[in-house]
């Protein structure tokens, strides 16, 4: 087999070839990819590959060229590969490693949705989470639960139920999960619940009442955060957390959940007596068992972070 470099030379030599095609073969010549994919692929190249292909193979050196020093490219984001085609020399565009990760991270965000939480849920995970024996019983429940679903998401896993005192990482726990679940492939939604109440109660006047439940109880892994800090309303307790949670339970749908109380103290306190004095046990119990059905209690203690001299 004749050397690549010296069919280079004999074609640049024809008097016939004119001063372009001259050029760009003198230019691709220097590309080791392009004499190595020559090589690799000559039994399935045309025999006259070189000038029907030539001006395949400028762009293909000058698309690389461009990407090298980190100029605007033909096509951004992608970088060009050669392909045969009809027997000839082709160019395909790969998309690049920087555009991979960044589609991956944009991805990655969408699998968290996140409706009125704290920025630093983003980049929560257990890896920062700071280790210390008042919070390892919460992150070992957290990491159990995410790895069995993540191992047998078809199957019903019963959330966490995570309470303790202000400020003390419940919620990046339910964040550092969410990502978790996130770099997997899984979907999940997170709403701050007095937030989300106060949402609910906007959305009977502009009609998205319906559309906005719908999406919350539907939601394939729900984190309900701070429940039971908001003050109490029989509308909110029956209409929208006795819905979203009825329908969980029917459907078996993986649901946690954060508070300052234990269950105990949020069925006799948020749940039963209303902001207007009303108690109504039978109601906040039926609320409790859903709860109790769709996760397992667990206490966090430790220092406040939010504000040390709390």
């Amino acid at each position: 087999m004749k050397d690549i470099s010296e069919e280079f030379q004999t074609l640049m030599n024809r008097k016939n070839l004119v001063e372009k095609y001259k050029s760009i073969l003198n230019e691709v010549t220097r590309d080791p990819d392009v004499i190595n994919f020559i090589s690799d692929h000559r039994q399935d190249l045309d025999k006259d590959v070189l000038t029907k292909s030539a001006s395949k193979l400028y762009e293909y050196c000058e698309e690389k060229k461009k990407i090298a020093r980190h100029e605007p490219s033909q096509v951004p984001g992608y970088m060009p590969v050669l392909i045969i085609s009809n027997h000839l020399i082709d160019i395909a565009y790969q998309p690049t490693k920087e555009l991979i990760e960044e589609q991956n991270a944009v991805q990655l965000k969408r699998r968290v949705k996140s409706i009125n939480m704290p920025k630093i849920i983003r980049d929560a995970s257990f890896k920062s989470f700071i280790r210390e024996a008042s919070r390892n019983a919460a992150l070992l429940s957290a990491i159990q639960f995410t790895n069995h679903y993540i191992e047998k998401p078809r199957d019903f896993h019963k959330g966490i139920y995570i309470y303790g005192a202000l400020g003390i990482g419940k919620t990046y726990l339910l964040g550092a999960m969410a990502n978790r679940l996130a770099h997997n492939g899984f979907q999940t939604t997170m709403i701050h619940f007095p937030s989300f109440a106060a949402e609910m109660k906007e959305s009977i006047s502009n009609s998205t009442f319906g559309e906005k439940t719908n999406a919350i109880k539907r939601a394939p892994i729900l984190m309900i955060d701070d429940i039971g800090a908001d003050s109490s309303s029989t509308w909110i307790r029956d209409d929208v957390l006795g819905v979203i949670l009825e329908y969980r339970m029917q459907e078996e749908l993986p649901t946690c959940f954060t508070s300052n109380f234990s269950m105990e103290e949020l069925q006799k306190g948020y749940l039963t007596i209303s902001v207007r004095g009303d108690e109504e046990p039978i109601k906040a119990q039926r609320i409790i068992e859903r709860i109790k059905f769709l996760s397992e209690e667990v206490q966090m203690t430790g220092e406040n972070r939010r504000n040390p001299d709390a």
